[in-house]
């Protein structure tokens, strides 16, 4: 009796040690790809606080409240069953539906460019007066959905090698920290100017000189992080592009674009960075050539369509 008992206790004790062990597991390949997602993660704080911009200043943290409960309802609802049922059945597809999102992001980031040098910016809402939330909330969350499925995707290439289970837990995971960690950092900057007020009003000394700085330098902080939003969503579309025809078959131009890595990696102290730049330049205008054709296709299709309405009120009258 007393050894079936012992031996019973050696067994919950390796259970319980066989469970520590996945727990451990789990974690660092939760870690590992948070990490590699991190670029996308950045970018995604990048885009974000340009669509709460000129908005009530009550109306911003809900807003972002909003936003990042879409994001996460994107990562797992959306994203993490049909990222894990096409990596189990169908993984050939991940790459083509990534591409389109990528396309997608081009597009987006080459229409705001072109709004911005046109004048005629499609956010530039300052004379058409406030814009309407679900309006906002919903762009937002579309653009986060394809900047959430490339982390969720970045995430899933980390842990192939995991069982199925493994991965479902480690992606829900990955989603839940780091839409905490993105829309709790945007929730931060869009209040920064609030909290310098706050400062420059009711503190004194250097409390105070930090209040007003924060309170001057955020409307400024915000036009950059508008810059860097649309830029990033170039970088990232022209990344997805330029990974994705190199996985479908097409090698010359990723090959052309890592040769001219390595041919700065080797510089003393800074090769890392240069070849980061590298890339990422030639991401950018891979995403704008892509995002050009893509915004000429679709002008040219609703100036067909405009066209073809305008007959036919005409005929009709």
């Amino acid at each position: 009796m007393a050894g079936g008992l012992v031996a019973l206790l050696d067994d919950v004790a390796a259970l319980a040690r066989l469970a520590a062990a996945s727990i451990d597991d789990v974690g660092a390949a939760t870690g590992k790809a948070t990490a590699k997602a991190a670029g996308v993660v950045i970018d995604d704080t990048a885009v974000t606080p340009q669509y709460v911009r000129g908005l009530a200043a009550e109306r911003e943290l809900p807003i972002v409240r909003r936003i990042a409960i879409g994001s996460l309802r994107n990562k797992l609802i959306i994203i993490l069953p049909i990222a894990l049922l096409l990596s189990q059945f169908l993984p050939w597809l991940l790459t083509p539906i990534l591409m389109v999102g990528g396309a997608y992001l081009s597009y987006e980031a080459v229409h705001k460019i072109w709004g911005a040098v046109s004048g005629h910016g499609a956010h530039d809402h300052d004379e058409d007066g406030p814009r309407d939330e679900d309006t906002v909330v919903a762009g937002a969350v579309r653009t986060d959905l394809i900047l959430s499925a490339e982390i969720m995707v970045i995430a899933l290439d980390t842990i192939a090698a995991e069982g199925f289970w493994s991965r479902l837990i480690i992606l829900a995971v990955v989603a839940v920290v780091i839409t905490v960690l993105v829309y709790g950092v945007v929730g931060l900057i869009v209040k920064m100017d609030d909290i310098g007020l706050r400062l420059a009003d009711t503190s004194s000394g250097v409390a105070q000189t930090i209040g007003r700085g924060l309170v001057k330098g955020m409307p400024k902080v915000m036009s950059v992080l508008s810059v860097v939003g649309t830029a990033a969503m170039l970088w990232v579309g022209g990344h997805i592009l330029l990974n994705g025809i190199d996985e479908l078959g097409f090698h010359p131009i990723y090959e052309f674009v890592h040769h001219m890595e390595d041919a700065v990696h080797d510089v003393a102290g800074i090769g890392g960075v240069l070849a980061w730049i590298v890339n990422t330049l030639a991401s950018a205008v891979i995403g704008f050539v892509v995002g050009s054709i893509v915004v000429a296709v679709m002008t040219g299709v609703s100036k067909v369509l405009a066209s073809r309405r305008g007959k036919a009120v005409a005929q009709d009258h």
